[in-house]
């Protein structure tokens, strides 16, 4: 198991529970494919009307050479959509523990790292690592591991979800930068967790890509798609299992709003599991 070497002093003092780098792969330094959403994935979804949101997070790094093949694997899950019955909802969410090794990754934060560190106490892992997995908070791997990620997807995908939904309010513009939403949970009833649950919202784009020029990746370039901007609770599930808000999102004025998705999701705030989830497209609501 390979610890970042800035980590390494960290984990003598406390124990070994903070961050390390599991996901060893000899396809490492291998370059991400093209993250542009097609028709095809579209298509996918449309012809299976019927199709179950599963939610696929991937806590990656750009300063992690075990990551490229992880995201890679994260694009096409997305574009192909192979798993019969599931909508797969990427999440992409770049942690900064390897931000001091070489590469400052620009699209990391400290707050998915403490994400990251809440999955580790949920399934009792000695460590955080990249590139992980976590497939509708129920089950983590190793992030390139295709054969065990359409496993996760597909046994997700025969579980029942709860129905939330989206809808714009209001379109986003250049001179606001605002967008007005609503979320919707229908009544969970007897599947509402003993210890609750939260509503989430995140804010993802694609087609966003980096010059690795230091570190572990260095000289490549590298793609990425479903990229976390933004991550929220917006509340929690009440006693009936219902929850409404409408919140109104500023939109950073570097974020293309055509590459943007909204993704709401209801999380068991006990077990980590996710009960419903939904996604909206910006690409067909801009002005």
């Amino acid at each position: 198991m390979r610890l970042p070497a800035f980590t390494l002093l960290i984990a003598t003092v406390l124990g070994g529970l903070l961050l390390s780098n599991r996901g060893n792969s000899p396809e490492g330094k291998a370059r991400a494919a093209s993250p542009a959403r097609s028709e095809s994935r579209d298509r996918a979804i449309a012809a299976n009307a019927s199709s179950v949101p599963v939610v696929v997070e991937l806590f990656t790094s750009e300063g992690c050479s075990d990551c490229p093949p992880a995201d890679q694997l994260l694009y096409r899950l997305e574009q192909t959509q192979p798993v019969p019955g599931a909508e797969i909802i990427p999440l992409e969410q770049h942690v900064d523990y390897w931000d001091n090794e070489g590469w400052l990754d620009p699209f990391s934060s400290r707050q998915f790292t403490l994400r990251q560190r809440d999955y580790v106490y949920a399934f009792n892992l000695p460590t955080a690592y990249t590139p992980e997995m976590v497939v509708d908070g129920t089950t983590e791997f190793v992030g390139s591991d295709r054969k065990h990620a359409l496993a996760a997807i597909a046994k997700s995908a025969a579980v029942a979800k709860a129905n939330l939904r989206i809808e714009r309010l209001s379109a986003a513009n250049a001179s606001t930068q605002s967008l007005a939403l609503r979320v919707m949970l229908a009544p969970l009833g007897a599947a509402n967790p003993k210890h609750g649950a939260d509503v989430l919202l995140a804010i993802t784009e694609d087609n966003l890509a980096s010059n690795v020029i230091r570190g572990e990746n260095a000289g490549t370039h590298m793609n990425h798609l479903a990229v976390v901007r933004r991550l929220q609770v917006l509340g929690h599930v009440d006693a009936a299992g219902s929850f409404t808000a409408a919140p109104e999102e500023s939109l950073a004025e570097n974020w293309k709003r055509e590459n943007l998705h909204i993704v709401a999701f209801v999380q068991d705030r006990s077990t980590r599991r996710v009960l419903g989830a939904t996604t909206l497209s910006l690409a067909a609501t801009t002005d």
